[in-house]
């Protein structure tokens, strides 16, 4: 059985979205300051899929094909 993460990096939302690595980072900054987290705290899929709009099962299958 795989685990599957649970975080999203910037390296994910530049292959999720096809834009550059550093639009993931600036995306996940944007998330943290809406959410109100800290700048060492991570983004979960769940957070990411409900700020993107992109289906969290969708996200999983991804994480599961990279890892």
């Amino acid at each position: 059985m795989k685990i599957v993460r649970v975080t999203i990096f910037p390296k994910d939302v530049h292959c999720f979205t096809g834009r550059s690595e550093r639009y993931g980072r600036k995306l996940l900054q944007d998330i943290k300051k809406h959410l109100g987290k800290q700048s060492y705290q991570f983004i979960t899929v769940e957070e990411f899929a409900e700020y993107s709009g992109i289906k969290e099962e969708t996200i999983k299958e991804y994480l599961l094909q990279v890892s």
